[in-house]
Protein backbone atom coordinates (compact mmCIF):
# COMPACT_ATOMS: atom_id res chain seq x y z
CA UNK A 1 0.00 0.00 0.00
CA UNK A 2 1.68 3.19 -1.14
CA UNK A 3 2.09 6.45 0.71
CA UNK A 4 1.44 7.67 4.22
CA UNK A 5 -2.33 7.77 3.79
CA UNK A 6 -2.34 4.16 2.62
CA UNK A 7 -0.34 3.02 5.66
CA UNK A 8 -2.64 4.94 7.99
CA UNK A 9 -5.72 3.28 6.52
CA UNK A 10 -3.97 -0.10 6.50
CA UNK A 11 -3.16 0.28 10.21
CA UNK A 12 -6.75 1.34 10.99
CA UNK A 13 -8.26 -1.62 9.11
CA UNK A 14 -5.85 -4.22 10.48
CA UNK A 15 -6.24 -2.86 14.01
CA UNK A 16 -10.03 -2.98 13.78
CA UNK A 17 -10.05 -6.50 12.35
CA UNK A 18 -7.67 -7.58 15.11
CA UNK A 19 -10.54 -6.94 17.54
CA UNK A 20 -13.16 -8.95 15.61
CA UNK A 21 -14.03 -10.03 12.05
CA UNK A 22 -16.27 -7.46 10.32
CA UNK A 23 -18.07 -6.88 7.06
CA UNK A 24 -17.34 -3.71 5.09
CA UNK A 25 -20.20 -1.62 6.41
CA UNK A 26 -19.45 -2.59 10.03
CA UNK A 27 -15.77 -1.89 9.46
CA UNK A 28 -16.42 1.57 8.02
CA UNK A 29 -18.85 2.34 10.85
CA UNK A 30 -16.30 1.21 13.45
CA UNK A 31 -13.51 3.24 11.82
CA UNK A 32 -15.67 6.35 11.71
CA UNK A 33 -16.78 5.89 15.35
CA UNK A 34 -13.29 5.13 16.58
CA UNK A 35 -11.38 7.64 14.51
CA UNK A 36 -14.03 10.08 13.35
CA UNK A 37 -12.55 13.02 15.16
CA UNK A 38 -9.23 12.37 13.46
CA UNK A 39 -10.44 11.47 9.98
CA UNK A 40 -13.43 10.03 8.18
CA UNK A 41 -13.05 7.05 5.90
CA UNK A 42 -15.06 6.66 2.73
CA UNK A 43 -16.07 3.55 0.86
CA UNK A 44 -13.96 4.94 -1.99
CA UNK A 45 -10.78 4.48 0.04
CA UNK A 46 -11.84 1.56 2.23
CA UNK A 47 -12.67 -1.01 -0.44
CA UNK A 48 -9.47 -0.53 -2.47
CA UNK A 49 -7.59 -0.95 0.81
CA UNK A 50 -9.49 -4.16 1.56
CA UNK A 51 -8.72 -5.50 -1.94
CA UNK A 52 -5.03 -4.73 -1.45
CA UNK A 53 -4.97 -6.43 1.96
CA UNK A 54 -6.72 -9.48 0.47
CA UNK A 55 -4.24 -9.66 -2.42
CA UNK A 56 -1.33 -9.51 0.03
CA UNK A 57 -2.81 -12.27 2.20
CA UNK A 58 -3.20 -10.02 5.25
CA UNK A 59 -6.94 -10.61 5.50
CA UNK A 60 -9.39 -13.20 4.21
CA UNK A 61 -13.00 -12.86 3.23
CA UNK A 62 -15.74 -15.26 4.18
CA UNK A 63 -19.02 -15.55 2.31
CA UNK A 64 -22.01 -16.16 4.56
CA UNK A 65 -23.97 -19.38 4.21
CA UNK A 66 -26.87 -19.03 1.73
CA UNK A 67 -29.35 -19.39 4.61
CA UNK A 68 -27.74 -16.43 6.41
CA UNK A 69 -28.40 -14.00 3.56
CA UNK A 70 -31.00 -11.44 4.57
CA UNK A 71 -32.69 -9.11 2.11
CA UNK A 72 -31.13 -10.77 -0.94
CA UNK A 73 -27.65 -9.38 -0.31
CA UNK A 74 -24.75 -11.27 1.22
CA UNK A 75 -22.28 -9.54 3.48
CA UNK A 76 -18.67 -10.59 3.09
CA UNK A 77 -16.90 -10.82 6.43
CA UNK A 78 -13.24 -9.82 6.61
CA UNK A 79 -10.91 -11.61 9.02
CA UNK A 80 -7.26 -10.99 9.91
CA UNK A 81 -4.76 -13.71 8.91
CA UNK A 82 -1.57 -14.63 10.79
CA UNK A 83 0.34 -12.53 8.24
CA UNK A 84 -2.06 -9.68 8.91
CA UNK A 85 -1.34 -9.89 12.63
CA UNK A 86 2.38 -9.74 11.89
CA UNK A 87 1.90 -6.73 9.62
CA UNK A 88 -0.20 -5.01 12.30
CA UNK A 89 2.61 -5.50 14.84
CA UNK A 90 5.10 -4.15 12.32
CA UNK A 91 2.97 -1.03 11.76
CA UNK A 92 2.46 -0.57 15.50
CA UNK A 93 6.21 -0.51 16.12
CA UNK A 94 6.79 2.34 13.66
CA UNK A 95 7.40 5.34 15.89
CA UNK A 96 9.14 7.69 13.48
CA UNK A 97 8.10 11.14 12.28
CA UNK A 98 5.17 9.88 10.20
CA UNK A 99 3.49 8.62 13.40
CA UNK A 100 3.69 12.14 14.90
CA UNK A 101 1.80 13.88 12.10
CA UNK A 102 -1.83 14.98 12.34
CA UNK A 103 -2.94 12.38 9.80
CA UNK A 104 -1.55 9.30 11.52
CA UNK A 105 -1.12 10.19 15.19
CA UNK A 106 -4.80 9.59 16.00
CA UNK A 107 -4.79 6.18 14.32
CA UNK A 108 -1.65 5.12 16.18
CA UNK A 109 -3.10 6.43 19.43
CA UNK A 110 -6.37 4.53 18.89
CA UNK A 111 -4.41 1.26 18.92
CA UNK A 112 -1.99 2.10 21.75
CA UNK A 113 -3.36 -0.81 23.80
CA UNK A 114 -1.64 -3.11 21.28
CA UNK A 115 1.58 -1.06 21.24
CA UNK A 116 4.65 -1.56 23.44
CA UNK A 117 5.22 1.07 26.14
CA UNK A 118 8.55 2.20 24.69
CA UNK A 119 6.98 2.80 21.27
CA UNK A 120 4.00 4.65 22.81
CA UNK A 121 6.38 6.95 24.64
CA UNK A 122 8.43 7.67 21.49
CA UNK A 123 5.27 8.52 19.56
CA UNK A 124 3.93 10.78 22.32
CA UNK A 125 7.26 12.59 22.70
CA UNK A 126 7.61 12.95 18.95
CA UNK A 127 4.11 14.35 18.65
CA UNK A 128 4.79 16.82 21.47
CA UNK A 129 8.03 17.91 19.79
CA UNK A 130 6.23 18.40 16.48
CA UNK A 131 3.52 20.51 18.14
CA UNK A 132 6.06 22.59 20.06
CA UNK A 133 7.76 23.39 16.72
CA UNK A 134 4.37 24.39 15.34
CA UNK A 135 3.68 26.59 18.38
CA UNK A 136 6.99 28.42 17.94
CA UNK A 137 6.27 29.03 14.26
CA UNK A 138 2.73 30.30 14.91
CA UNK A 139 3.86 32.57 17.76
CA UNK A 140 6.64 34.03 15.60
CA UNK A 141 4.29 34.61 12.66
CA UNK A 142 1.64 36.11 14.90
CA UNK A 143 4.12 38.51 16.51
CA UNK A 144 5.22 39.72 13.06
CA UNK A 145 1.75 40.17 11.57
CA UNK A 146 -0.44 41.05 14.57
CA UNK A 147 -0.86 44.72 13.63
CA UNK A 148 -1.84 43.88 10.05
CA UNK A 149 -4.58 41.38 10.91
CA UNK A 150 -8.24 42.15 11.50
CA UNK A 151 -9.83 41.15 14.81
CA UNK A 152 -11.45 38.00 13.36
CA UNK A 153 -8.24 36.69 11.87
CA UNK A 154 -6.46 37.42 15.13
CA UNK A 155 -9.16 35.54 17.03
CA UNK A 156 -8.79 32.57 14.67
CA UNK A 157 -5.02 32.60 15.18
CA UNK A 158 -5.48 32.76 18.97
CA UNK A 159 -7.92 29.85 18.85
CA UNK A 160 -5.46 27.75 16.84
CA UNK A 161 -2.67 28.61 19.25
CA UNK A 162 -4.78 27.67 22.29
CA UNK A 163 -5.79 24.36 20.67
CA UNK A 164 -2.17 23.38 20.10
CA UNK A 165 -1.19 24.48 23.61
CA UNK A 166 -4.02 22.35 25.02
CA UNK A 167 -2.83 19.31 23.06
CA UNK A 168 0.74 19.83 24.31
CA UNK A 169 -0.54 19.90 27.92
CA UNK A 170 -2.52 16.70 27.25
CA UNK A 171 0.57 15.04 25.76
CA UNK A 172 2.66 16.10 28.78
CA UNK A 173 0.13 14.37 31.05
CA UNK A 174 0.13 11.20 28.92
CA UNK A 175 3.94 11.12 28.83
CA UNK A 176 4.13 11.51 32.60
CA UNK A 177 1.60 8.68 33.03
CA UNK A 178 3.54 6.41 30.63
CA UNK A 179 6.79 7.11 32.48
CA UNK A 180 5.22 6.38 35.88
CA UNK A 181 3.73 3.14 34.55
CA UNK A 182 7.10 2.01 33.18
CA UNK A 183 8.77 2.71 36.55
CA UNK A 184 6.18 0.85 38.67
CA UNK A 185 7.35 -2.71 37.89
CA UNK A 186 10.92 -1.72 38.78
CA UNK A 187 9.77 -0.40 42.17
CA UNK A 188 7.72 -3.56 42.79
CA UNK A 189 10.72 -5.84 42.22
CA UNK A 190 13.03 -3.81 44.47
CA UNK A 191 10.65 -3.30 47.38
CA UNK A 192 10.63 -5.73 50.26
CA UNK A 193 7.64 -6.63 52.35
CA UNK A 194 8.68 -7.67 55.83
Amino acid sequence: MAGGQGRVLELAVLGSLHETPLHGYELRKRLNALLGMFRAFSYGSLYPCLRSLLARGLITEEQPAPTAIVGGRSKIVYRLTAEGKERLQELLTQAGPSAWEDESFGVHFAFFRHTEAEVRLRILEGRRSRLEERLDAVRTALARTRERLDSYTLELQRHGLESVEREVRWLNELIATERRASEEPERDTTSTDE
